[in-house]
């Protein structure tokens, strides 16, 4: 078997096979045992005629095409393995040159992964940020306990901050009501600051079965690009006004929290709640940092199969997400201002980053030897049973073997990731292994909602 290879780019390769009298010999013997297997010989069980009296019965074109397809298929995977190359998916294969039983020739085409240069993984300039929490951070979930433990009761009087009020509304811009914009029985705390400048300061001296409208324009920085710098009008019908009364941050509040003493340990629990709730966000966003400025120092091509991989994965998500609020693809972006081109186009780049982060961290992984055992892997998957006990096909799935492997992946990605966050920074040693053990603070049922 000789073999050539053309390189179509780094990621992209053209390789010719050809093969001898010598190389198809043992192929055309395969192809007429396959083919035999179909064969009634007279005196003979199907199949079980030798191969020299089935062969007589076996038309020349249907072992030259099986024989054909058995050289191809068979001598391919060596011919990459030969030239040292690791091919992610066969573009297609164009076979040159066929006579039976003396030569083929072929031409295939693939995506490779490509060679990856790693650069210095070590000292790199990203930085774990602080986990602490501040006394402000604390002090908000003591007032969010604090409102929802508020004592509600209905007034017959105009509304006033701090009051909660119950509402009817409906946002129109351009006399046409726009999505999102409108709501029944909605719970709003006046001075919460949920909805647009103008909203809440205009139910203020309101009284209850006021129907009026609010002529509002929203801010230019808005997330909805639809409605940023928009004029809008809201018809509001304001339906109840409750005063609320909060009671005092005392011990007495701390014990309906759950198995507290006083606040001093109501807070502790807080605080210790919140530093967890950090440590994971912040070491989430080190990895991501590390794992940018690993990428930006190495040489790494991303293979155009696996871009478009990710694309689907992305757009995926985003129909998902879409679809949780009732809405299309396309009518998602539209709320979101943005063109399908400029969706395809940020995708793309977020795509293509994913790629090379993780064709980085695969030859990081390597080069450290970093692996998931079998022991390992069964402990992972013995917790996932646990925690999928009641979907049957979520634990078929684990029995499968493709399953298994891509939690061994993910597995070895966030070992090689904390071997990156460690070998980087010494206040990470041991952050990944530690647990934090909190009491869980208890918060009365509320039928408030947020906008």
């Amino acid at each position: 078997m000789k073999t050539t290879t053309k390189k179509l780019s780094d990621t992209k390769v053209e390789i010719t096979v050809t093969l001898d009298a010598g190389d198809l010999a043992p192929v055309r013997e395969r192809a007429v045992a396959e083919l035999a297997k179909d064969i009634k010989v007279q005196g003979f069980r199907k199949g079980k005629a030798p191969i020299n009296l089935a062969v007589k019965h076996l038309a020349p074109n249907a072992i030259a095409e099986r024989a054909l397809d058995l050289a191809v298929r068979t001598t391919m995977p060596r011919a990459f393995d030969d030239q040292k190359l690791a091919p992610i998916a066969i573009e297609n294969v164009d076979v040159k040159k066929f006579v039976p039983d003396e030569t083929v020739e072929y031409v295939a085409k693939a995506d490779i992964l490509p060679e990856v240069k790693l650069g210095n993984f070590k000292n790199l300039k990203a930085k774990m940020g602080d986990t602490e929490p501040t006394t402000a951070d604390v002090q908000e979930i003591i007032d969010n306990i604090v409102t929802a433990y508020a004592d509600k009761k209905a007034v017959k009087r105009a509304a006033k901050t701090g009051d909660e009020v119950i509402i009817d509304f409906v946002g129109k811009k351009d006399g046409e009501a726009f999505p999102g914009g409108s709501a029944t029985d909605h719970h709003l705390t006046l001075g919460s600051g949920q909805f647009i400048p103008g909203f809440e300061d205009g139910i203020v001296g309101h009284e209850p079965e006021d129907k009026f409208d609010l002529e509002l324009t929203f801010p230019k920085d808005y997330p909805e690009k639809t409605l940023a710098g928009q004029k809008t009008t809201f018809e509001v019908l304001l339906k109840q006004v409750n005063e609320v009364t909060k009671p005092a941050e005392d011990d007495a509040l701390a014990k309906k929290c759950g198995n507290f003493k006083n606040m001093d340990e109501l807070r502790a629990d807080i605080k210790k709640n919140l530093e967890a709730q950090n440590r994971h966000r912040v070491m989430g966003k080190f990895h991501d940092d590390l794992v940018k400025e690993l990428v930006e120092a190495s040489k790494v091509s991303a293979p155009e199969i696996l871009i478009k991989d990710q694309l689907r994965y992305i757009r995926d998500d985003v129909v998902r997400n879409a679809a949780s609020y009732g809405q299309s693809f396309e009518e998602f972006l539209e709320h979101a201002g943005q063109t399908v081109e400029e969706w395809e186009k940020s995708a793309r780049e977020l795509a293509e980053e994913r790629v090379k982060a993780s064709l980085v961290l695969q030859i990081l992984a390597k080069e450290q030897a970093i692996t998931a055992s079998e022991e390992e892997v069964d402990a992972k998957i013995a917790e996932l049973k646990a925690v999928y006990q009641k979907s049957k096909d979520a634990l078929d799935s684990l029995k499968q073997p493709e399953v298994r492997q891509d939690i061994r992946n993910r597995m070895v990605i966030d070992k090689t990731l904390a071997f990156l966050a460690e070998t980087n920074s010494k206040s990470t040693k041991g952050s990944a292994k530690r647990s934090t053990k909190t009491k869980a603070v208890k918060e009365p049922k509320t039928n408030q909602k947020s906008k």
